[in-house]
């Protein structure tokens, strides 16, 4: 009966242990696939973001289910963001223009891992 009860023990943590690190955070080809559109705008080459933009950015923030979601998709935008010459006076408006809530402040300089 000991060895069943530590055997069961056992299993369920290994299943429990898998499926923590199965929690895939959100990759960055598909965070580059749905900011590409914001590229005009957050670069100032645009007059207001468009609506794939938006659109894209709403899926994404869609799909966030964990804390480290949020920190994947922050790095994953930051790096994009330096290698394009964004610039944060036109990124700081994109959350408000696409009615989008981050619940921090959006700039190049943001610490995605607080």
């Amino acid at each position: 009966m000991k060895n069943l009860f530590f055997s069961v023990f056992f299993l369920l943590s290994l299943l429990f242990f898998f499926a923590s690190i199965s929690e895939a955070v959100i990759p960055c080809g598909t965070v580059d696939a749905k900011a590409a559109a914001c590229v005009g705008f957050a670069t100032g080459k645009a007059p207001t973001p468009t609506p794939a933009c938006c659109s894209g950015l709403q899926q994404l923030a869609q799909s966030v289910k964990t804390v480290d979601d949020k920190k994947a998709i922050c790095r994953c935008l930051k790096a994009g963001a330096k290698s394009l010459g964004v610039q944060d006076r036109f990124l700081s408006k994109i959350p408000d223009a696409c009615k989008i809530k981050v619940g921090f402040p959006v700039s190049t300089s943001t610490n995605c891992e607080t």
